[in-house]
């Protein structure tokens, strides 16, 4: 299988199932004498991983990180770093029920059409279990950018299903299990989870990212844009179905004078752009929105086929998320960071230091 890495200087590679015994990566291009622990990695790991609130899903992985290669005396040496985490709380027994069914709204019906097989436990190579190992990736990628340019990477939750989270305060961001700075709208965020768990249904969301201190001069003008290669990581996150940068959507209904970011001698006036122009970061904030689906994994019966086309319903059962877009922050974070180390170290292979 082609398409388990990303990234031309700084390339992540990642291997793994959500119910084989592990996942893992190998991270290539970090530069040496980074300091580095697996401390590092485990903060955003904890961010993301399952059971970590019961607002999410309940099956409980710690996702510890072992560091196998590539650092020494607490320094990265310039080599690949190998990352490591074992599963340890599979239910595979959950997906035997189903095991001839296609889901709706999952990748059963094209992986198994596309490849002729598939692990149905949990989804297999598919299954969001793999994105520990991006955010893995993705911490050290933060720590050498924030290290070398001071650049923040931080996300939230912007909306979940209609309930509206206007931007606050990041030191309130990662004081709830939603990763809402609008504390205001908490209980109706409670509220809204627990009838989900009730039902058995699920809900999208939409999540904000916003990368700060960013250099001008990152990205190529043509096919390696940035803002296409950010869409690109951002899109290949499971659920993620749409992406804006700046304004996005709504530049549709603005005319040109309002939309263009006007410059004075102090610099930009406006950030329509999410600072991006041309393919190239403007030395503004870079910011992106994605749009989350719902869970397709959900107790509701729903109409599918078996794999012998016959009609019948299926009912999803096991420990899954009302709502994908609360674990999906830091595995946005990470994705940013990756495709943003990635472009800096290629600005300073062609261009010297950005």
């Amino acid at each position: 299988m082609a398409g388990n890495s990303i990234g031309q200087f700084f390339r992540v590679t990642t291997f793994g199932e959500s119910h084989g015994s592990a996942i893992g990566g190998i991270i290539d291009g970090v530069p040496p004498g980074l300091p580095l622990t697996t401390q590092d990695l485990q903060n955003d790991l904890n961010r993301r991983r399952p059971g970590s609130s019961r607002y999410t899903s309940q099956r409980s992985e710690l996702d510890l990180v072992e560091i196998l290669s590539g650092v020494f005396n607490g320094k990265t040496t310039g080599t690949s770093i190998g990352l490591f985490i074992k599963n340890t709380d599979q239910r595979s027994q959950d997906y035997e029920k189903i095991k001839d069914l296609y889901r709706p709204g999952h990748a059963d019906y094209t992986y198994e059409k596309k490849y002729g097989f598939r692990d149905y436990r949990g989804g297999g190579r598919s299954s969001a279990r793999e994105t520990a190992v991006r955010v893995a990736a993705g911490a050290i990628a933060k720590k050498y950018l924030f290290n070398i340019k001071k650049i923040k990477i931080r996300g939230f939750l912007a909306q979940m299903g209609n309930i509206h989270c206007n931007f606050k305060d990041w030191e309130k961001v990662n004081d709830n299990p939603f990763f809402c700075s609008d504390t205001e709208q908490l209980s109706a965020l409670d509220r809204l989870v627990n009838d989900l768990i009730k039902s058995g249904d699920s809900i999208g969301a939409k999540i904000t990212i916003i990368a700060s201190n960013i250099p001008i001069g990152l990205g190529e003008p043509v096919f390696d844009r940035l803002d296409a290669d950010l869409a690109h990581a951002l899109m290949s996150i499971n659920a993620v179905k749409g992406i804006e940068i700046g304004d996005g959507f709504s530049a549709i209904t603005k005319h040109g004078s309002e939309h263009r970011d006007e410059m004075t001698s102090n610099g930009f006036q406006s950030n329509n752009a999410g600072g991006i122009l041309g393919g190239i970061s403007n030395g503004q904030p870079i910011i992106a929105h994605i749009a989350v689906k719902p869970t397709s994994s959900i107790t509701v019966p729903g109409n599918t086929i078996t794999s012998k086309n016959e009609e019948t319903q299926v009912i999803t059962t096991g420990r899954h998320d009302p709502c994908i877009g609360l674990r999906v922050v830091p595995i946005a974070e990470a994705m940013i960071a990756i495709v943003l180390m990635d472009h800096l170290l290629r600005q300073r292979a062609q261009c010297g230091n950005p």
